[in-house]
């Protein structure tokens, strides 16, 4: 988890965000707080805090996938629900990613899909997680409708406005 809270407007530093963690990792630590002036910065590794709340999506820090598993093979390792259809062209709008990263259609290797062709969601509904830097980001549908298609494949990398999922209402 992190918890950085200062009184100014300065944007976060990306850079050194991805240090801790690094360096979390590397010492096994699983909790840092630093405190400098007004600004504070609280990191927690494990998948039960939350980040951060915005609009239309939770983040939550997810731990790396196992040693014994490589991402290629997590990424080839999804039911066949999660396959992308056939036609990604289908008629309907779509839920678009609101940011840059890694698409994952489930929360691990081995659970199943938050959605699949054919699941009814509500704007509040996790559909997928797009990872940044080793941050997990729960993505919310933000419609209500029926998932209609699913436009990507996970482990590809996405960019802000990729179209992840058509859905009718």
């Amino acid at each position: 988890m992190a918890e950085p809270s200062s009184s100014g407007d300065a944007p976060f530093d990306l850079d050194k965000l991805q240090q801790l963690v690094e360096m979390m990792e590397k010492h096994g630590l699983s909790e840092v707080h630093l405190r400098r002036g007004d600004e504070q910065w609280r990191l927690r590794r494990g998948a039960r805090e939350v980040l951060q709340q915005m609009p239309q999506q939770q983040a939550y820090y997810a731990p790396p996938p196992a040693m014994n598993q490589p991402m290629a093979q997590a990424a080839t390792a999804q039911p066949a629900a999660a396959a992308v259809a056939a036609d990604p062209n289908a008629g309907g709008p779509a839920i678009k990613s609101p940011t840059i990263g890694t698409f994952y259609a489930t929360p691990t290797p081995t659970d199943p899909p938050f959605v699949t062709v054919g699941s009814v969601v509500t704007p509040e509904t996790v559909v997928c997680t797009i990872e940044q830097m080793k941050v997990f980001n729960q993505i919310q549908a933000g419609v209500s409708g029926t998932i209609t298609a699913i436009l990507v494949k996970s482990g590809d990398a996405v960019e802000f406005d990729t179209p992840l999922f058509r859905y009718k209402t």
